[in-house]
């Protein structure tokens, strides 16, 4: 009797440290992320410009929003960003890291710069990209006059400046490089062994064993990426801020101008949360599919 009481004192006593340790956290979570929350809930059926207190207008901010064809095209511009550059950007991750995990020379030394771009922050990015990018003493269209073709206002051409981002979408696939090159040097070497006997070439391995080996990596870059779609924020409002003629108007910049610019947060609130709604349901979406198509080597497939 005494002895598990002496256990269950031990044991409340770690559990006792467990609790403090986690309490910082907490703390925070409650303080910077779900009061936030709430009280942004609550402004969503306000008009509050943070001077005047909020007045309760209802559903009024919801209709405005739907109703509105300001933020649907807002949408439109992040979801075809986001159906262009996530694939783009999963494959070149990909590749990066199947190439990078062969025996090259100076192998280190090519990771470290193929994943020094996802080091960088967005703005920092934007900035240098801007000057690149410049139409008059740009490094592209520089390169461009000296090979005799003409360039084009990359960031003043709404023809053109979707593909800008698009290109700074893919530079920075880095951080998706180094996730990728873990999962290859996971993989089992009796794998490729055992296809090698059965006379598979390369190729066939990395369709029949590599790419298999790796959808838990997939997945989580897909989700990842899906998230940050729907985030991207930093790099057009440093570079065009929306324009020109709003085609790089992404909904979180939209998002931004409503509550920082116009000072309509109650708008801005409903505006964040119908964008909420819209990646839980995608995420939930592609969580769902996994069942489909992401092989885990501990599961037993019926």
């Amino acid at each position: 009797m005494s002895k598990e009481r002496r256990i269950v004192t031990q044991s409340e006593r770690y559990a006792r440290w467990g609790y403090a340790f986690i309490t910082p956290w907490i703390i925070g979570f409650l303080v910077f992320t779900f009061i936030p929350m709430v009280f942004s809930m609550y402004l969503a059926f306000t008009d509050y410009d943070t001077i005047n207190p909020p007045k309760w207008v209802g559903l009024a901010n919801f209709v405005k929003m739907f109703t509105k064809g300001e933020m649907w095209h807002s949408l439109w511009i992040t979801v075809k960003f986001g159906i262009l550059s996530l694939p783009l950007g999963l494959f070149a991750g990909f590749m990066l890291a199947y190439l990078l995990n062969m025996k090259i020379p100076g192998m280190k030394f090519w990771r470290t710069i193929f994943y020094l771009p996802a080091m960088i922050s967005g703005v920092v990015v934007a900035m240098l990209w801007r000057g690149m990018f410049d139409d008059q003493y740009g490094m592209i269209n520089f390169i461009l006059r000296t090979a005799g073709l003409r360039g084009p206002q990359w960031l003043l051409d709404p023809q053109y400046t979707l593909y800008c981002f698009l290109f700074l979408s893919v530079w920075g696939c880095g951080g998706g490089m180094v996730v990728y090159l873990s999962g290859l040097q996971s993989i089992p070497t009796a794998l490729y062994e055992a296809a090698e006997i059965d006379g598979c070439s390369k190729f066939q391995q990395l369709i029949h064993v590599t790419v298999p080996q790796m959808t838990p990596i997939f997945f989580f870059n897909l989700i990842m990426g899906l998230i940050g779609m729907f985030q991207y924020f930093a790099e057009p409002m440093v570079l065009t801020k929306g324009g020109p003629a709003d085609s790089t108007m992404f909904y979180n910049l939209y998002l931004y101008k409503h509550a920082f610019q116009f000072r309509n947060m109650g708008y801005a609130s409903a505006l964040a949360w119908f964008l909420f709604v819209i990646v839980l349901i995608l995420t939930l979406l592609t969580f769902k599919s996994s069942e489909l198509w992401v092989f885990y080597e501990s599961e037993v497939k019926r």
